[in-house]
């Protein structure tokens, strides 16, 4: 199976178990999460995963509002469906959220 090929939903189901705060939307193939983030410090890991997301070449829609970073995920090129990039890039957003979270909770 190709990064880009779809995943069953069962194996969505059991990856999204095994993740803390991920979730899979009820009315369309995309899987998200809501982190808890300063604004400002939210600009800066927006860059750092433009980063990641640049390398993998993928396309991930984001939002930003005061407190909060959102990151909503499907592989566009797949006919917006979950695959094994967008789990991929799941990681790398973890990595560099856990940093921004973490820094703003030691103030």
């Amino acid at each position: 199976m190709g990064l880009r090929d779809p995943l069953p939903t069962d194996e969505v189901t059991r990856r999204l178990a095994a993740l803390e705060g991920w979730v899979k939307a009820e009315d369309r193939e995309e899987i998200h999460k809501t982190f808890p983030v300063e604004y400002f410090a939210a600009i800066e890991a927006l860059g750092a995963v433009a980063k990641a997301a640049k390398e993998l070449e993928h396309h991930p829609d984001v939002e930003l509002h005061w407190g909060e970073l959102t990151f909503s995920l499907t592989t566009y090129t797949a006919g917006q469906r979950i695959t094994e990039l967008d789990f991929l890039l799941v990681d790398r957003i973890e990595d560099v959220l856990t940093r921004y979270v973490q820094a703003e909770a030691a103030g």
